[in-house]
């Protein structure tokens, strides 16, 4: 029997992503699921396409509502990010390229490592993953050299790639982030991680 497999839409700048971070990660362990990273461009390309608004272009009631659920999930899965991130929101541009860089030529896993460094950094420690520096430091801390995996994201044909993938999640039915793919299904949000549990647990 072949592996589950998920294809994981996320943004770099997500606090919701950043929340169900640690759990994908377990449900794919627990149940032996690959699980590949795209970052896409949600913002730029999604959102327009697909009928969602970025944060500042949403409503007071909305913008409000979002404050009162991310102080609740804080609470519920007592993971200490900042709801207000100094750094946020901060360009993920350069940051997704290193993502799809180590995902195109080291593999899922040292992506999907670098990809959630990312999301601590900017949620829980105040720090900027849009600051060169301080990126260098977070592709270090999870065992990358961040010197050849800068140099390698300079390339234009990863920031063509995440476009590219960007309308791949669009045609597939993906409008945001995060979503988990597995096969034909959609799971969109991390309140939805019991759902994509169920379906992994599917034989």
């Amino acid at each position: 029997m072949r592996p589950m497999h998920i294809d994981y839409y996320l943004s770099l700048g997500s606090p919701w992503t950043h929340l169900g971070a640690a759990r994908i990660e377990a449900l794919a362990a627990q149940h032996g699921a690959t699980i590949r990273p795209i970052p896409c461009d949600f913002g730029g390309t999604v959102f327009p396409a697909s009928g969602g608004l970025p944060l500042p272009k949403r409503s007071p009631q909305r913008q409000a509502y979002r404050m009162q659920e991310l102080r609740r999930w804080r609470e519920a899965l007592d993971i200490p990010i900042h709801v207000q991130p100094k750094h946020f929101p901060c360009d993920e541009s350069f940051s997704a390229a290193c993502v799809i860089a180590v995902r195109e030529t080291q593999g899922d896993a040292p992506a999907l490592r670098l990809a959630h460094r990312v999301l601590k950094a900017l949620w829980e420690e105040e720090a900027n993953p849009a600051d060169r520096e301080t990126l260098s430091r977070l592709i270090t801390e999870v065992g990358l050299d961040a010197a050849a995996v800068t140099a390698l994201a300079e390339d234009p044909r990863w920031a063509e790639m995440r476009q590219a993938d960007s309308q791949a999640a669009l045609a597939r039915g993906v409008f945001g982030a995060p979503s988990y793919v597995i096969g034909e299904d959609i799971f969109w949000g991390q309140d939805r991680l019991e759902f994509v549990a169920k379906r992994l647990a599917q034989t």
